[in-house]
């Protein structure tokens, strides 16, 4: 296999934290579109989901170039 069971039960989560990311980041919709609503400007939209989003995706880069360990059989083979 490509990756073993660790690396792909990371990948499963730091999917599962960028979908919570852009769900926090979408929010509710206005209902009258002609009025302004400040929401739009939380913390939570502005600054929280975007370090969210830019955090998983490092670390699923970091994730994915890390090398596995060997094993010991597989260094006496060598």
């Amino acid at each position: 296999m490509l990756f073993d069971r660790k690396k792909y039960l990371c990948l499963i989560f730091a999917l599962l934290l960028l979908t919570l990311a852009y769900v926090l980041m979408s929010g509710p919709d206005n209902h009258q579109p002609n009025k302004f609503d400040e929401h739009i400007f939380s913390f939570r939209r502005i600054t929280l989901a975007p370090l969210i989003i830019i955090g998983t995706y490092l670390s699923l880069i970091l994730l994915i170039l890390k090398q596995p360990k060997k094993r010991c059989s597989e260094e006496k083979r060598k």
